[in-house]
């Protein structure tokens, strides 16, 4: 018997969406909750001097929506 499993996407979330959905997607890839995700994020870019900002647009771009 072959177990057929469908491989997990990164995609943008439309449930667990605040502006694009990147976090909510991370966190639903991941298995995490999302407020968590959202959280480093945001210690990430305050201590990043913002360099993740850059990263979650571009993560907003190249990232399919669910």
């Amino acid at each position: 018997m072959t177990d057929q499993t469908i491989p997990k996407r990164l995609v943008r979330s439309h449930h667990e969406r605040w502006l694009a959905g990147v976090c909510g997607g991370v966190a639903e890839y991941a298995g995490v909750d999302a407020t968590l995700v959202r959280l480093l994020f945001v210690l990430g870019t305050i201590f990043s001097s913002g360099c993740l900002l850059l990263a979650y647009v571009a993560a907003w771009v190249l990232m399919p929506d669910a």
